[in-house]
């Protein structure tokens, strides 16, 4: 157990990850290695209980990544303004997007065959009207989900409500100066997250242990950007890359990307489902065999191709170096995406995660050398910061920085 500092001011945070449970406390921060033979509430109680007993329920603040999160279809008008608003807000709730969806190009889209358990649909600022079709209804009945929320255009709510059963309808978040009003959907988003909690037989049973709202990790990784000066020495612009064992998420400084998009956050978030090193190890090594670069890395590394097939702590390290530099290459210019980031004009790199406990600053440090030099044809050396302890997280956790309350 590692020292920590006072700021914790009684309270006991708790985050529930895919392959680690951290706790932090006045005692000090844990992690421990998640047992997937027990579930989730009774590991971390035969592991963890003797502290949190100590504890009262109010004083228990818990976010998990471990239910999944909730999968996301979002349904808009334009790439430039209502996919791009609706995409930044669910990435910023700590939501998994699985697909987006030009209406005008909905009858040759394919329909996902999982549930889903929320569809955004978007479009228009609020004196626009006859937005939407019969074709939006045929592809909706398509789809297996769970929850609709309309975001778009006051005009057509009438319309969508007599078509659409179920259908929540919030404000819209284009405003008529094209500017993004996020605090409806992200709070629709967030308690939706709590009530998909709350269905999960492995984690509905926390709230025996706490009285107080259990977040997405991802979304209380956003509420600690701002604060992240006051425990690390920072430079803007800056990226954070949370490397854990499902997905890759990046965190980045909104001064990184020229958009169209005014809104109140300094930071946005972007997921990489297919980029963890444990749950999602086969899709990370296949990314890596069809990235043309990849090859040349192992070479840099001193390792052959047969790393993909090892088990060894090498290979886990491998894969985690191979993460950041697929990830890299995905925000850059290198490869056309969702946000091309300017990662020339990056001072820094923070990095946080399970990767934190394998790697060492100079393995990091190797890896973006690399990509720079290679892909972008760059000498530009961003600071890189590691958060050791694994405890970023709990800066977001303070109850005063969770403006959305049960």
């Amino acid at each position: 157990m590692s020292q920590f500092n006072e700021n914790v001011n009684n309270k006991l945070l708790i985050d529930v990850g895919s392959t680690y449970f951290k706790l932090c406390s006045n005692y000090g921060i844990e992690q421990h290695f998640r047992d997937f033979n027990k579930n989730i509430f009774d590991d971390l109680t035969y592991k963890c209980g003797e502290i949190i007993h100590k504890y009262k329920k109010d004083d228990v603040h818990i976010c998990s990544s471990a239910n999944g999160g909730l999968s996301t279809l979002i349904i808009g008008i334009t790439n430039s303004f209502s996919l791009k608003y609706a995409t930044n807000i669910a990435f910023n709730s700590g939501i998994n997007i699985i697909d987006t969806v030009l209406c005008k190009d909905i009858e040759k889209t394919s329909v996902p065959s999982d549930l889903i358990d929320v569809v955004i649909v978007v479009g228009g600022i609020d004196s626009v009207s006859s937005i939407f079709d019969e074709k939006l209804f045929s592809y909706l009945e398509k789809i297996n989900y769970s929850n609709i929320v309309y975001v778009g255009s006051k005009k057509e709510s009438p319309y969508l409500i007599k078509n659409i059963g179920n259908l929540v309808i919030l404000p819209n978040i284009i405003t008529n100066k094209l500017h993004v009003e996020e605090e409806h959907l992200k709070e629709y988003l967030t308690n939706l997250y709590q009530a998909d909690i709350m269905g999960k037989e492995d984690i509905k049973h926390l709230y025996d242990i706490t009285s107080n709202q259990i977040y997405s990790t991802p979304y209380i990784v956003n509420k600690t950007l701002p604060l992240i000066n006051t425990k690390f020495s920072v430079v803007d612009p800056y990226i954070l890359i949370d490397i854990g064992g499902a997905t890759t998420d990046i965190h980045y400084s909104k001064d990184l990307v020229d958009e169209n998009m005014v809104t109140e956050n300094e930071y946005d978030r972007l997921v990489f489902k297919k980029l963890g090193v444990y749950k999602s190890k086969e899709s990370l090594i296949f990314a890596a065999k069809n990235n043309e670069f990849v090859y040349e890395l192992l070479a840099h590394l001193k390792v052959t191709e047969n790393i993909f097939d090892e088990q060894s702590e090498k290979a886990t390290k491998t894969l985690m170096q191979l993460a950041i530099f697929l990830v890299l290459c995905k925000v850059s210019s290198f490869r056309k995406a969702y946000v091309n980031l300017k990662l020339n004009a990056l001072n820094s790199i923070v990095l946080t995660g399970g990767i934190t406990k394998v790697l060492t600053q100079e393995d990091i440090e190797n890896i973006v050398l690399f990509f720079y030099k290679k892909i972008l044809n760059s000498a530009h050396n961003p600071r890189i910061i590691m958060d050791t302890n694994y405890d970023i997280w709990t800066l977001g956790m303070n109850p005063d920085n969770l403006e959305i309350k049960a």
